[in-house]
């Protein structure tokens, strides 16, 4: 989906959502709609506590073990994001809400994430992972090569020389 597509697809969803409680509400009636719409958003709510900390715990053990936990911050992501589909009234937003909670269908969504989005973490400071990658070169420098003063030593060094503030 492109993001010029985005703004067209949120004007279009209420009138698939009413679609869609039109099309049930005349194969079941207004009541059991209305009593189902009330039913999913409930299970969601339920859905969403049980996974969503089942997510954070898998996050929690990925970074203790000192591993990369990005798949796991993903799917608590989209674990979150199909709790509130499951909230909103709807059936058509219940439908993707019930997908994304298959860890199958999450894992085609990480998958899917992982080729577009360039993952660059730093965890050192939570348990001592670390997948940071640079993006140039690496200059190494010795205590004499930098300096906060200017260098009367070699006033043509290509090096900037950083003042005092």
């Amino acid at each position: 989906m492109r993001a010029s597509s985005i703004p067209f697809f949120i004007l279009l969803l209420p009138l698939i959502e009413i679609a869609g409680f039109i099309i049930v509400g005349r194969q079941i009636g207004v009541f059991p709609t209305l009593a189902l719409a009330v039913a999913t958003s409930i299970a969601g709510g339920m859905l969403l506590k049980h996974q969503g900390f089942g997510v954070m715990t898998r996050i929690r053990n990925e970074v203790a073990a000192g591993r990369d936990p990005s798949r796991e911050l993903a799917h608590g992501v989209m674990v979150l994001l199909a709790g509130i589909l499951l909230l909103l009234p709807g059936f058509f937003t219940d439908i993707i809400g019930i997908l994304l909670f298959l860890p199958a269908v999450r894992d085609l969504g990480w998958n899917f994430l992982r080729r577009r989005v360039d993952f660059t973490v730093d965890y050192r400071g939570m348990g001592g992972f670390s997948r940071k990658q640079g993006r140039g070169k690496t200059i190494d420098l010795n205590e004499e090569d930098y300096s906060r003063r200017p260098s009367s030593q070699n006033p043509h060094s290509p090096w900037k020389q950083i003042g005092d503030e």
